[in-house]
């Protein structure tokens, strides 16, 4: 591995804490989604970089499902956001709380 295994753990652990960030500062939806994806792809980084630190294909079998529900959270996640802008008008969560 060209690429010391902390040093993927460090990438890993900042692309969870910015996806997490984006997750609870943001006050839009679609960023909350974002928010989320990266914390998933945060996920499967660390998953492959374990995968080749001890040379099993566990970890890249892992990603694959990962990645799959990436795809399906994102539609099934921007379909709840088109349902609450028609809702509501906007994409901002307190506004759909407000309403509720």
């Amino acid at each position: 591995m060209i690429v010391p295994f902390n040093h993927v753990l460090v990438l890993s652990g900042l692309l969870f804490f910015l996806g997490l960030f984006c997750a609870v500062v943001r006050r839009n939806l679609v960023m909350i989604l974002l928010g989320l994806e990266i914390m998933l792809n945060a996920a499967a980084v660390a998953f492959v970089g374990a995968s080749l630190r001890w040379q099993l294909m566990d970890g890249q079998a892992l990603v694959v499902f990962i990645i799959a529900v990436a795809a399906s959270e994102v539609s099934v996640g921007l379909a709840l956001v088109m349902a609450a802008y028609h809702r509501t008008g906007s994409v901002d969560p307190r506004q759909l709380e407000q309403d509720g």
